[in-house]
């Protein structure tokens, strides 16, 4: 249902560069019955999925680390991070995507996904719903290296780590990726590992 408080008046196009950044000014009716003209920036890149590869027998998941310019500006010294497989829908089905990302950044080719959640994740400033998936992977799913595709810019290593390590990474900091945290969060708490 169509939120009928608000009113957009105008959208601007600032940057359509790398993905959309659009500034919209509208008229809100706030809780007091006041209306007021407001604007915010919004960044469309589009929406995409996520997902967790894990192995219960091994106790392991499959991570990816690369290098990730807005974490660097920000201050992490490396650029580096550590997170679940993830990439842009291109309007494409989430479980098609997903599916074949995962081939891609992780080599491990997998036919059998499991929904678990949509979310925002930064809904103040982007447009984006993450789809989140998990699946099962064995050492016989294992068809190429991975690391992403050249064409794309893509330098993805790839890591298999215990499930322990990879909640302590969490607390340690060596892990900040939200999604990542999610879905690792996902399996302790269904109890999948």
């Amino acid at each position: 249902m169509q939120n009928t408080n608000i009113h957009i008046e105008k959208t601007e196009i600032l940057s359509d560069n790398w993905y959309t950044l659009k500034k919209i000014t509208f008229n809100v009716l706030k809780n007091d019955g006041k209306t007021e003209t407001q604007s915010r920036e919004a960044y469309d890149r589009g929406n995409g999925a996520v997902i967790l590869l894990y192995n219960a027998a091994k106790k392991t998941v499959i991570l990816t680390r690369q290098f990730r310019m807005p974490t660097y500006i920000n201050g992490n010294s490396t650029g580096m991070l550590i997170e679940a497989c993830a990439g842009l829908l291109d309007n494409n089905h989430p479980e098609d995507c997903i599916i074949r990302e995962a081939e891609e950044e992780t080599g491990y080719k997998i036919s059998k996904v499991e929904k678990v959640f949509e979310a925002y994740m930064s809904p103040g400033s982007v447009t984006e719903i993450l789809h989140f998936f998990i699946a099962e992977y064995s050492d016989e799913m294992k068809i190429n290296n991975g690391g992403g595709l050249q064409e794309e810019g893509e330098d993805i290593e790839v890591l298999e780590i215990d499930i322990e390590k990879a909640h302590k990474m969490i607390d340690s900091g060596d892990i900040k990726d939200a999604k990542t945290i999610m879905l690792l969060q996902h399996l302790r708490l269904k109890n999948l590992m």
